[in-house]
């Protein structure tokens, strides 16, 4: 088994999981069997807890694992079914190792972080990297893990601490480490800079963990110079410091790699079994960018929610549109409208929200209402719902959303008020046969 480890510095959000997307996808159209695991280092044992806005949206897993998002990248990049399991929390690693000493597993000794929180680490690692993600059921010869968080957070030292023990355990040849760092530019010079970058590096060569490979976040294309002065500082060769700059699309991102010698460099370190040849898999990723980038029709989607202020709030809904977008040659425009700035109450505290979100809804060629929580904004998701059934528009309602079409086709149609208090459950079931089971087909 070879294990990639991908850390990053410098600020949280810069990334990570799409440049772990990347790596594996570049390794798979090589004919490899690539896995990953994605790491939290917060207490909670899982993401189904979590506002939106703490780590963007809660993505659910086939075994109905509730997980970080970056877990879906992994699964839309890789073409692959992971289970919870492959996402490590700090709170499942402690429950693990306080379940073992309740029962006396550690046979008295004092249980502390070094060596059994980070036996634990190591060892949850090892057996979840075995287990087949993809449906031949063939054992996964790579395995990408992504380190959430920034290095030097004290709530990664644990983490930190396992990975350095954990490159010994199984020998330089399989394991290296890809850091992701950033490279701000400042508009007042235009200057690229590197201190952030070499600070960084420093302290993950402080405790322990030397990256194999730099990669540069940056907003424009990494100048020569600054790659041969990070290279110099950071005590790795410039071929080992990769730049990947904004681009036009995410799936861009595994075909600079690409350019840019990663896959020739892995093969190497890691002693992979690859034949450096022409990739059917990659070619057809560059087609599908390339499609992309060249598509010049408009289709705009209204999305009503309550957590629009952060885009990964609807990350999956998000891609899932521009999937299809993709697939009937259009562009996406996602028109994020906050479900509360249609309501009424909006109208009176502030017109001009109240008129701008109206605008935006009634300029889209189709509605798509979300999940959510709470009572907050669900009127507002309401006349979004009205609206869209009333004008004839494409609309799609997601867990609460298609709750809401359905209280409001109650409403505007069959006529029931509505109640503070819930109606009673035959009342549903009335409504739901009339629904699909009457006679009326104007009903219907």
């Amino acid at each position: 088994m070879k294990y990639i480890l991908v850390t990053g510095g410098v600020i949280s959000g810069i990334g990570k999981g799409i440049i772990a997307s990347s790596v594996g996808t570049i390794l798979k159209s090589c004919g490899l069997h690539v896995t990953a695991i994605k790491i939290d280092p917060y207490i909670n044992i899982d993401a189904g807890t979590f506002s939106p806005y703490e780590h963007g949206e809660v993505f659910v897993l086939d075994d109905g694992g509730e997980v970080d998002l970056d877990l879906g990248n992994y699964e839309r990049f890789l073409d692959i079914r992971l289970i919870r399991d492959n996402n490590i929390t700090t709170g499942k690693i402690y429950q693990s190792v306080i379940n073992k000493e309740r029962k006396g597993d550690y046979l008295g000794k004092t249980v502390q972080v070094v060596p059994h929180i980070t036996d634990a680490i190591q060892e949850w690692v090892m057996k979840q990297a075995t287990i087949s993600v993809d449906e031949d059921g063939v054992e996964p010869q790579v395995c990408v893990i992504e380190l959430g968080g920034t290095v030097g957070d004290i709530e990664s030292m644990p983490f930190i601490e396992a990975f350095r023990q954990f490159q010994f355990k199984v020998k330089r040849e399989n394991f290296c480490n890809i850091h992701v760092s950033l490279i701000p530019q400042p508009n007042t010079t235009g200057e690229q800079k590197t201190k952030p970058t070499q600070n960084s590096v420093r302290e993950l060569r402080g405790l322990g963990l030397s990256p194999d490979l730099i990669v540069c976040r940056c907003t424009t294309p990494l100048e020569t110079s600054v790659k041969e002065k990070i290279s110099m500082f950071c005590h790795v060769e410039p071929t080992q410091v990769i730049c990947v700059h904004d681009v036009s699309s995410i799936y861009r991102v595994p075909l600079l790699l690409e350019d840019q010698g990663v896959v020739s460099y892995l093969c190497e370190r890691l002693n992979l079994p690859i034949e450096m040849r022409p990739r059917k898999m990659l070619t057809k990723w560059k087609e599908m960018a390339d499609r992309s980038d060249r598509l010049l029709e408009y289709v705009s989607i209204a999305l009503v929610g309550k957590y629009t202020k952060l885009a990964d709030s609807y990350t999956s809904v998000i891609k899932a549109l521009e999937h299809s977008a993709l697939a009937i040659n259009h562009k996406l425009e996602v028109k994020y409208i906050d479900s509360a700035d249609l309501e009424t109450t909006t109208l009176q505290d502030d017109p001009v929200k109240y008129h701008e979100a109206w605008q935006k809804l009634c300029s889209a060629h189709g509605v798509l209402v979300p999940g959510g929580f709470g009572a907050r904004g669900t009127e507002g998701k309401m006349q979004a719902i009205s609206w869209a059934r009333k004008q004839n528009k494409p609309f799609l309602g997601v867990c609460l959303g298609m709750q809401l079409a359905v209280c409001e086709f109650a409403r505007s149609v069959l006529g029931w008020e509505a109640k503070k208090h819930l109606l009673p459950v035959e009342s549903y079931m009335e409504m739901w046969n009339m629904l699909t089971n009457g006679t009326d087909t104007d009903l219907r």
